[in-house]
């Protein structure tokens, strides 16, 4: 496959052509003063202005002393000043070029990157292509420089289980001049600048602590956003099983940090910190309060520093199964009729099959007339083609939620999909039922483990069979991979599974991957519903944005389709969808940043990011509830064969967030 190619300005069907002449550095760092207004606020109306947040961080320059400024734009920028020369730390989608002139600097010597996320340096390339040095951290190098080694990976997106990196990774290949390493020292004109290893919100980041005009400033990346919060929360999300892992490693980061007593903090999003000591003790005693609340009721308690406290939830005991209802390979199960039909209950592994085609064997069955699918999960769907090719008139039933995700995986970025294609014969609606030999059968959308995911209800010979997938165990909930998407709120999320719990009154609860079931007590159904009310508020308090999801849900903005095959000449949309966890609408608008192998064209750098330049199609979302934002664009019938990063700039109420989101389109 190709190497992504560096995103194009091109414009999107129906806009006026823009081609600027290639610029040299001054006139580039004149004419971009231009190229700026209309970029931090969608909607100049009143209507846009209700929108909008207090407490947002003003855009601009801040000159904090002689030698050192911040550019305040969707990424905040050091300016480490020499003269008509200044070093970079960070550079956003590269609108701090507006401040430069102003500042009278006349050339970027250098770009020092405190991570590698697409936001913080996806407008490098422009001050790169005018002999501007890139420094990076040792430990990221290959997600600047050969970034085409994490697009091009399977790894990267099939079964995926680790989200170090995940996918903010530049869409094409920033060249690296050199790299940076703890405690590494610099001296630049009258600045020392030394890096900090402040690994947390990704595993390489740095800090750096800047020393000039007596001042001791520390340029933090996303380590902090103000006193007490975190730009967002998502990141810290490493592994599959345990709940925001590189908290503790963020912790002994800002700890770090705060030794080193400096004057002030600027972080990447947010305002400067002028009380650095407060705000990071602040921030660390809020993650320790809510991840311990999370810990109180998730099954899956990795921590031991956690291990004693109050308000534990104690686990269950276990029930069997009723014979009507068997495991036949973890996590398959088997609902078997008095006449011997049967239902069977996912197909993650080849055993599977060879276990049910072992049942008809042996005469323990008579005929397989239902395969349900309780969520999308590679492990519970892998083997779904193989068993409707052993099974071609079973019919496959499962929620519509996860129908959408199984039947077209391509259009999906999820933790722990598979490629799978799978057929699903019968998509059913919330609370759909259904009468299957001496059982009841009721279908749910039952957003537990993920925000895709199905309960059903079997009711018949007395008993009341909650089949709930992944979603519980003895121990509570499985709220531990924040990119499964579990919200927080009322009836959202785990709130909304419970809820269905203390209605339905199930006799047994099955977690697929468990030989038994469980009951919970009236008293731990609402513990684990207060639980998720305090975490709403406790995670909310520790994010800048007006729900504690936004800070929890990394796929708030996602891409439909997001992997797409496309002929070279034809016609394709993008469906950016976003999801407004706020209370009231939102405004939104996108744009596509296209290939710019799609025309030929070599780098412009007078060429913004995610400035006003171009339409952007807007939509205004109601509260809670997802909006759409189509983007058409048609690939040039030159544009050569290859595997395309098509990221998207999102403005969203007030805020601009340059390259947000993404989607994959190969040119066959």
């Amino acid at each position: 496959m190709r190497k992504p190619i560096q995103p194009d300005r091109k414009p999107m069907k129906n806009q006026t052509s823009q081609q600027p002449p290639r610029s040299t550095r001054r006139a580039f760092l004149k004419s971009a003063g231009t190229t700026i207004a209309g970029l931090y606020f969608l909607d100049q109306s009143a209507a846009g202005a209700a929108q909008r947040s207090a407490a947002l961080p003003a855009a601009g320059l801040t000159r904090l002393s002689e030698h050192l400024a911040v550019h305040r734009g969707p990424i905040n920028t050091g300016i480490v000043l020499d003269g008509r020369k200044a070093l970079l730390i960070d550079c956003g989608e590269g609108s701090v070029a507006t401040a430069l002139p102003r500042l009278g600097v006349s050339s970027v010597e250098a770009l020092w990157f405190t991570h590698h996320h697409r936001d913080q340096a996806c407008g490098a390339r422009r001050f790169a292509e005018t002999s501007s040095k890139v420094f990076v951290s040792a430990k990221e190098r290959a997600l600047f420089a050969d970034v085409a080694a994490f697009w091009t990976n399977p790894k990267s997106r099939w079964h995926t289980t680790g989200f170090r990196p995940f996918h903010l990774v530049l869409a094409e290949p920033l060249p690296v001049d050199d790299v940076l390493s703890d405690g590494q020292t610099v001296a630049w004109g009258g600045a020392k600048l030394t890096a900090i290893a402040t690994p947390g919100h990704t595993g390489g980041s740095l800090s750096f602590l800047v020393e000039t005009d007596g001042r001791r400033i520390v340029f933090c990346g996303d380590a902090i956003y103000d006193a007490g919060q975190a730009w967002e929360l998502w990141s810290l999300q490493t592994g599959y099983m345990k709940f925001l892992d590189a908290r503790p490693q963020l912790v002994a980061s800002l700890q770090r940090i705060k030794d080193l007593r400096p004057d002030m903090l600027v972080p990447s999003h947010g305002p400067p910190i002028t009380e650095p000591g407060r705000a990071i003790d602040l921030l660390i005693g809020r993650l320790d309060k809510a991840c311990e609340r999370q810990m109180a009721t998730c099954y899956h308690r990795p921590y031991a520093e956690f291990a004693g406290r109050p308000n534990l939830m104690p686990p269950s005991p276990g029930m069997k199964a009723p014979d009507c209802l068997k495991q036949l390979s973890d996590p398959t199960w088997v609902l078997i009729a008095e006449d011997k039909s049967a239902l069977v209950i996912d197909c993650g592994k080849e055993k599977a099959l060879v276990a049910v085609q072992a049942l008809l064997a042996k005469g323990e069955i008579r005929s397989v007339e239902g395969l349900w699918v309780t969520h999308y999960h590679n492990d519970h769907v892998d083997a779904i083609p193989a068993f409707q090719k052993a099974f071609p008139d079973c019919p496959c039933i499962t929620d519509r939620n996860v129908a959408d995700v199984i039947t077209r995986p391509l259009a999906w970025r999820l933790p722990s999909l598979s490629p799978s294609v799978c057929r699903v014969d019968r998509a059913t609606k919330d609370g759909e039922s259904w009468q299957w030999h001496e059982f009841k059968l009721t279908a749910f959308h039952f957003p537990g483990q993920t925000l895709y995911h199905a309960g059903l209800f079997v009711e018949g010979k007395g008993l009341r069979l909650l089949l709930a997938g992944d979603s519980f165990d003895k121990g509570g909930m499985a709220d531990y991979c924040v990119y499964n998407r579990n919200w927080l709120g009322e009836n959202v999320g785990n709130d909304r599974c419970l809820a269905l719990i203390q209605q339905l009154r199930p006799t047994h609860i099955f977690h697929s991957h468990r030989a038994g079931a469980v009951e919970f007590t009236d008293e731990q159904l609402g513990l684990m519903r207060a639980g998720i009310a305090e975490r709403e508020k406790l995670f909310g308090e520790l994010v800048p944005w007006d729900h504690a999801n936004y800070g929890l849900d990394g796929l708030w903005v996602r891409c439909d389709p997001y992997e797409q095959k496309v002929a070279p000449g034809a016609e394709t949309s993008i469906d950016v969808v976003i999801t407004n966890h706020s209370s009231g609408k939102q405004a939104a608008a996108c744009r596509a940043i296209l290939p710019r192998a799609w025309d030929g064209r070599g780098i412009d750098p007078t060429w913004p990011s995610a400035t006003g330049i171009g339409a952007w199609p807007e939509a205004e979302i109601p509260p809670k509830m997802d909006g759409r934002v189509r983007l058409t664009f048609i690939v040039p019938a030159s544009a050569p064969p290859g595997r395309y990063v098509v990221p998207i700039d999102l403005r969203y109420g007030a805020r601009a967030l340059p390259q947000f989101a993404e989607a994959i389109v190969e040119v066959q």
